[in-house]
């Protein structure tokens, strides 16, 4: 991956400010009830690339708004997102035993705990975004709140897996797989970036809709880089189950189209993502560096 040292600075330093603003919002393991709260650090903290928080951060700067205003944006998405990781892996779903290089929450603990944890991190993330003066107009604050709800719920992520468990061995055209993922995977990653931009205490709309065209067409190139990864990488590189939509017969971007054509794909949405944001110059520069940071994991 050809990406400045600048970027992979700026990427590090929005990890480790993430890292620092979950540690501060999720309750310490010597709080009762114990067991919950040490499941929710062990399922939130210390994994992933945080995509989501580099895109809430992305988006709000391109917009001008405070890093520690976008900080409360970024970690109420990413604990939404480690919810939807949580329940996903367990044997209701998914049934997978490795999440993040690490055995998944259910079998570090056990599927009750499991199922609470998801419960607590959603309802958390909804507690930090109604921080009280987290934006001057409390009415766009409840707009936010509205946004992640919606993204979150059966129009968006959980509708978006409920499509993919009824689709497990079933023929699905690329319509119909893009529409699953619009929701189960592009909702959040929408969600993550208007949060972001919303997080300024004003913006223009022309920044709005371009941020709002990226998200949508980068939630897409990442499910399809996800299908991809998942046919080629292994599970040490994944940090999950490598293989897994194959072995359980889902319908995925390289089954539907093949690899040559999933990856092209990919590329066709990178180029869509970044197409808007040209118009403003430099001053979008840090998110057509995100789209191709997003577009070539792995590569």
């Amino acid at each position: 991956m050809d990406l400045s040292n600048d970027f992979q600075s700026w990427a590090s330093a929005i990890q480790q400010r993430t890292e620092q603003a979950l540690d501060q919002a999720l309750p310490a393991t010597n709080i009762a009830p114990n067991k919950l709260h040490e499941a929710m650090r062990y399922a939130t903290m210390g994994g992933g690339k945080r995509v989501r928080a580099l895109i809430a951060h992305a988006a709000g700067e391109f917009c001008g708004a405070d890093a520690s205003k976008i900080d409360q944006s970024a970690i109420a998405v990413e604990m939404i997102h480690a919810y939807s990781l949580v329940h996903d892996d367990m044997p209701c779903m998914d049934d997978d035993d490795l999440r993040r290089g690490k055995p998944s929450c259910h079998k570090q603990f056990d599927d009750a705990t499991a199922l609470l944890v998801g419960d607590a991190l959603q309802s958390l993330a909804f507690q930090v975004l109604a921080t009280p003066n987290l934006h001057p107009d409390a009415s766009h604050q409840i707009k936010m709140m509205h946004l992640l709800a919606v993204a979150s719920g059966s129009r968006g992520m959980a509708g978006g897996q409920a499509i993919d468990l009824a689709s497990v061995g079933e023929s699905l055209s690329q319509t119909e797989l893009e529409y699953m993922h619009i929701h189960k995977t592009g909702a959040l990653i929408r969600a993550a970036a208007l949060l972001g931009a919303y997080s300024a205490n004003s913006w223009d709309e022309a920044r709005i809709a371009a941020i709002d065209h990226f998200a949508q067409a980068i939630g897409l190139a990442f499910q399809v880089i996800d299908d991809i990864l998942d046919a080629e990488a292994d599970t040490a590189t994944l940090g999950k189950t490598a293989g897994k939509d194959a072995n359980s017969n889902k319908p995925t971007y390289v089954t539907i189209l093949g690899m040559a054509h999933a990856k092209a794909l990919a590329q066709e949405l990178y180029e869509s993502a970044v197409e808007p944001l040209k118009a403003f110059d430099h001053e979008s520069t840090r998110l057509i560096q995100l789209a191709q940071f997003i577009t070539q994991r792995g590569f």
